[in-house]
């Protein structure tokens, strides 16, 4: 696979030239993007793959809704339906996508959306919240978001990374100049900090930017159809681990360090199981999902012993108060202008 990346390398130079022109045509103003009087945050990243923006969408959440009412707008990936749509816990994932169906069950209070014209999404959703959260936004040039925080994790950096096909960028390394705020994300727990301090040396920082650090955090809890139990009580069992996001390598990680005794299928990313797959999976006798996979999963495998291991966003080296503040100080801003 990498060989054949690397022959692709020409298609690579193309589809950079062209994302990078596009970007020129936004950036002085030959393409205009459309800006709203609600405060927008967009959560994305430069290139393609799991960043960890499901997690930091949740984070902002929790973050912001004590003191307005949020609104949570995604295209919908691989959902069946069309147009805009508004989640319901009773929708299925088929039907609105695995990530905003998780938001909606996670935060039956908040209005989640679904749209691939983020424009018509933003016209109905402005009507209904205070913040507006734009979830993998950050090449939908059409909006103009206040805030826009890009992501990249600590084991693929973008200033690593290379164009599609060849690499896994969207677009050019140089996009990063319209970020507001910086993550890297997936750092491990014990990483040294003067290795955080190299990462943020080599960073192309503008004034305007800001850097933090953020690692994954598992709950103690796992969660199922009907029930919750500790996750101690997987010790000493052994079960089946089921995974269709871009890296479950940390998740792998987590279980393995914690003596946890498993085997793993893994899936491609947003994976649509098969009639024929389901039924493998109901021979396990124990299952242990990711709260994405649990959301496409759910209605189809009708099992007991069926459950997902939630996860959240931590900002490292006490950083999180600093990092909550910017926001705030963002969303009061462009509500008083």
């Amino acid at each position: 696979m990498k060989i054949l990346r690397k022959f692709l390398f020409p298609f690579a130079v193309i589809y950079g030239w062209i994302t990078g022109f596009r970007n020129f045509l936004y950036d002085n103003n030959y393409l205009k993007s459309s800006e709203y009087s609600i405060p927008i945050i967009c959560v994305g990243n430069l290139s393609v793959g799991g960043t960890g923006k499901s997690p930091m969408i949740e984070y902002l959440i929790e973050t912001l809704q004590e003191d307005y009412k949020i609104a949570v707008l995604s295209r919908g990936y691989k959902r069946k339906t069309s147009g805009y749509l508004e989640v319901l816990q009773t929708h299925t994932a088929e039907q609105t996508g695995d990530e905003p169906l998780q938001f909606k069950n996670k935060f039956p209070h908040v209005t989640v959306a679904v749209c691939a014209d983020r424009r018509t999404g933003i016209e109905q959703l402005q009507k209904k919240a205070e913040v507006l959260l734009l979830d993998d936004a950050f090449q939908h040039r059409k909006v103009k978001a206040d805030t826009n925080i890009v992501l990249t994790p600590y084991h693929d950096l973008f200033i690593n990374d290379f164009m599609l096909p060849t690499g896994n960028l969207r677009e050019p390394r140089k996009g990063i100049k319209r970020a507001d705020i910086i993550v890297v994300t997936k750092c491990p727990d014990t990483v040294p900090y003067a290795k955080l301090q190299k990462i943020e040396y080599v960073m192309p920082l503008q004034n305007h930017q800001k850097i933090y650090f953020s690692s994954i955090g598992y709950d103690d809890t796992i969660i199922g159809k009907k029930e919750s139990l500790p996750l101690d009580y997987l010790s000493n069992k052994k079960f089946t681990l089921v995974t269709g996001i871009a890296n479950p390598q940390p998740l792998l990680d987590f279980l393995k360090n914690n003596n946890f005794q498993f085997s793993h299928k893994k899936f491609s990313d947003h994976h649509s199981f098969s009639t024929s797959e389901i039924e493998t999976l109901k021979k396990e006798e124990l299952i242990l999902t990711t709260e994405k996979d649990f959301m496409r999963l759910k209605t189809k495998l009708d099992k007991f012993a069926f459950y997902y291991l939630p996860i959240t966003t931590k900002i490292k080296n006490d950083q999180g108060p600093f990092f909550k503040e910017a926001i705030l100080q963002r969303v009061a801003f462009k509500r008083k202008s």
